[in-house]
This record gives structure tokens, C-alpha cells and sequence, in this order.
């Protein structure tokens, strides 16, 4: 990946300058002319796309500009599984590199394949997410995320490598060691879920060490929906700058859109690779720019897996204003959360992460919460579970007043009323990778 030092303020990264900067008429050019090129591959390799673009009553042929891309149908998980394992490949099985799956807890797995090509090209967008989040080549990252089949460690993994850092591999589990192996080694970026990354933190107090006196600077968090109160305790607990980064499976892996380290104010989408769009997700019509909706990604450049208009189900709003670190490529701002997470709750729309925003920081409380979601007759309830914070006072009485604290907040802040179980230090659940943030015991009960 061709780069170049540049600086912000007083924080020095790299970037590629000919891309990131790009003007938006040439940038919509590039786009332009790789879309034609993924619609003609998709329609002539996959008979999924054909048929589906045939029953549309469109062809690639009636894709001109960029907003002809709404006449073309969406791509949903249930195609992938539809079609599991191969059968949205746009190359030969032989020419597929690596396979990577998820884990199919609540049906077939979906598969994703890559070319030698798309690998090189997710090593070079995760190293492009790197410097944009302030890794430089020779820092040690500390790579945290899960290897295997699931896409994040060995995403992290090729993309630190491909700028120039020294990867260590990891993976999620045994945190005392990881709390060693941070202070030996003196990574600088940390790679995790934000769930695991607090576990890393509150494991390290226990051990008597100060991780915020490591040298960690740098945390690379993704994988799941985090809040701007998580990120702020991760900034505080670990002493490090906290960047969000995007990705999902389906479309490449982690690495699709990353924060800067010079601003921290969304995260910029490749545009080059991938074209972004929000749509409403009750009607399905395409929304402006600003507009809070459902972000759907269409591939520009994968070889063994095309996607085109892939729902996401990820909640969010789309920003073309001038960033102030440079970059012209869309910014795509914090996911509020998945539409099909959301509950509803005696008629009240409720996200977690809306829930995550109020509990994290919360006086007296740990950021470690679950979410039991349960059936009272006809409608869903919802127990919310938290912790008092290590040192916190305990006794019954003041799991009382704490819960009925807590419970005032939720309702007057999102406007629902749920049950609030404050348990002791230690008592909520731990991630060692993504975190298990709702619990449904809806079926138990029926």
C-alpha cells in the first residue's frame, strides 16, 4: 500500500493521499465504473443475482449513474443461507482462497470467500484503518479479536502486517496472561471487542497492575454496537484513544469503514470499495444524505462474493461533510443500533445500545450489564442486570436504593419501565469476544 507521512495538529499518521483524499466527482467516477463492472460479473456468474435482477425487470444495462443502483434488488443474510454454501460465488471454487463463516447458532452458517485478490485488498483496507486510527509501522499490536473462521483476528492480523507492525496473535481468552504479555511485550494498539477490552482492564486491576501506565496508546474496537459512554470508560480504564472500526462478514470482514485518530467524529467509509446507502426499513425507499435509516453496502471490487445492496440491518446516518483530518470519503456515524435488535417494550422501541448509554458511567455502577428479555402475559419485559462497581457499598438496602435509582433513569430517559437487578462485582457475565448482551428467555417461558 503506497503511503505518506502527513500531519494533524500534533498527531502524525499515514495516508494515501491519491485515495483519501480523492475530490468527490472523481470518487464518484471510480465507483461509477467499478459498479458497471460488479453488476455485468454478478449477472454473468451468479444465476441467484440473474434471476433476482431478471424477476426486477432490470439488467446491468440499466445502470448509467450511481442512483440507478436503487432500481436493483436487495441482498439479505437469508440469500446467503439460501444459497449456503457456494452458491453466490462469482468465481470457480478453485479460485476461492479461504472460506470464513459465522457460527450458525440459529441456523446454517453464512459462508464468505475470498480471492487471493480480495485478501490483498482487505490487508490493505484494514492497514489504511490502522493509520487512520494512529498505528505507525513497528508498533507492536496486541490482537485480541478471535481467530478461525470468525473474521476479526485474522483481519486485524493481515492488515496490521501489511503496514508494518508487529503482530501479536493472541486471540481472545486467558486475560491474566494477556495482562502479562501487554506489559512485556509494550504493544502500543490493542485490538478487541470493547466488551473484552474492559474485561482486559478489570482483570488487570485485580492483578495489581496500572494498565493505564502501559504503553498501550491505541485501542482498535469493533465487532459489536459500543456507545460513546463505553468508549469514553475504555478511554479512562486503559488510559488509550478509542476508535471505532466497521465491518461485517458478509461484505469483507473489519475494515470496511474506520474513525480517524485526528477527529473521532464517524467513521470513514472506503468509498473506492464500497458503495454506502441508508434506506428506510419499513418502506425500503432510499433516504438524503443526514437521514437516520438502515445502512445497506453494495461491493465495488470483491471478486469471490459480490454483494450488491446488502441490507446490513445496522442503524445509522450517513455525513458528506468535509472531514477535518482531510478525507473526502463518506463518514458513516456511530451505529445506534440493529433494527432487528430492537425490542419492543409495552409499546416502547428500545435498543441496548440505548440502554448501554445510560448504564455506562452510571455512579457506583461497572460497565457490565446483560438484558433478560421475558414474556408477562401477552407482552415482552425486560430485567435489566448490572453490578455495583469494585469498592462500591453493598448490603440490601443499597441494592435497593440503586436499583430504584436506575430504574428512575431508564424510564426517564427512554421512556420504558423495566426491572433492575443489581448484582454483586463479578456477577454479570464476562466477554471473551463478542459480548452476550440479551438474554431471551421468551420461549422458556411459553
Amino acid at each position: 500500500m503506497s503511503t505518506q507521512a502527513a500531519t494533524q495538529g500534533s498527531q502524525s499518521f499515514m495516508f494515501d493521499p491519491d485515495v483519501e483524499t480523492m475530490p468527490r466527482d472523481e470518487l464518484t467516477a471510480l465507483q461509477t465504473g467499478r459498479l458497471k463492472q460488479t453488476l455485468e460479473r454478478v449477472y454473468a456468474n451468479v444465476p441467484h443475482y440473474r434471476k433476482k435482477f431478471d424477476a426486477a425487470g432490470v439488467t446491468p444495462a440499466a445502470f448509467k449513474v450511481l442512483s440507478d443502483i436503487t432500481r436493483f434488488p436487495f441482498t439479505q443474510k437469508i440469500d446467503l443461507r439460501d444459497n449456503y454454501p457456494f452458491g453466490l460465488f462469482a468465481v470457480p471454487r478453485e479460485q476461492v482462497s479461504r472460506l470464513h463463516a459465522s457460527s450458525g447458532t440459529t441456523g446454517k452458517p453464512t459462508v464468505v470467500g475470498y480471492t487471493k485478490g480480495d485478501l490483498d485488498t482487505w490487508a490493505d483496507l484494514m492497514a489504511r484503518c490502522f493509520a487512520s486510527g494512529g498505528a505507525l509501522p513497528g508498533d507492536i499490536v496486541h490482537n485480541a479479536y478471535g481467530y478461525g473462521l470468525f473474521t476479526g483476528g485474522l483481519g486485524a492480523h493481515y492488515g496490521a502486517e501489511r503496514l508494518g507492525c508487529t503482530v501479536v496473535p493472541i486471540s481472545g481468552g486467558g486475560t491474566e496472561r494477556q495482562v502479562t504479555l501487554l506489559a512485556d511485550f509494550k504493544a502500543k494498539v490493542l485490538c478487541a471487542t470493547p466488551s473484552y477490552a474492559l474485561n482486559i482492564a478489570e482483570v488487570a486491576q485485580t492483578m495489581g497492575v496500572d494498565i493505564r501506565q502501559s504503553s498501550l496508546r491505541l485501542g482498535m474496537f469493533g465487532a459489536e454496537p459500543w456507545s460513546d459512554a463505553l468508549r469514553h470508560d475504555l478511554e479512562d480504564k486503559l488510559g488509550i484513544k478509542a476508535i471505532d472500526i466497521y465491518g461485517l462478514s458478509e461484505i469483507m470482514g473489519p475494515g470496511v469503514a474506520c474513525e480517524c485518530h485526528a477527529v473521532q467524529s464517524g467513521l470513514h467509509g472506503w468509498e473506492d470499495h464500497f458503495l454506502f446507502e441508508t434506506i428506510d426499513p419499513e418502506t425500503l425507499q432510499p433516504l438524503p444524505i443526514g437521514a437516520t435509516g438502515e445502512l445497506v453496502i453494495t461491493t465495488l471490487t470483491k471478486e469471490a462474493l459480490p454483494m450488491i445492496r446488502y441490507r446490513t440491518r445496522d442503524i445509522t446516518r450517513l455525513s458528506n461533510e468535509p472531514c477535518a483530518c482531510g478525507r473526502t470519503h463518506v463518514r458513516i456515524m456511530r451505529v445506534t443500533g440493529r433494527n432487528d435488535d430492537m425490542l419492543i417494550i409495552r409499546g416502547v422501541n428500545v435498543y441496548p445500545s440505548q440502554l448501554e448509554a445510560v448504564l455506562i458511567g452510571f455512579p457506583g455502577l461497572a460497565p457490565h450489564y446483560q438484558i433478560v428479555l421475558t414474556r408477562e402475559g401477552a407482552l415482552d419485559a425486560i430485567t435489566v442486570e448490572v453490578e455495583f462497581d469494585p469498592g462500591a457499598p453493598l448490603g440490601d438496602a443499597e441494592c435497593a436504593r440503586k436499583s430504584k435509582e436506575v430504574t428512575h433513569h431508564i424510564k426517564s430517559l427512554i421512556g420504558v419501565t423495566c426491572k433492575v437487578v443489581v448484582k454483586s462485582p463479578g456477577e454479570v457475565p464476562r466477554s471473551q469476544g463478542k459480548a452476550v448482551r440479551v438474554v431471551d428467555q421468551r420461549k422458556k417461558g411459553n
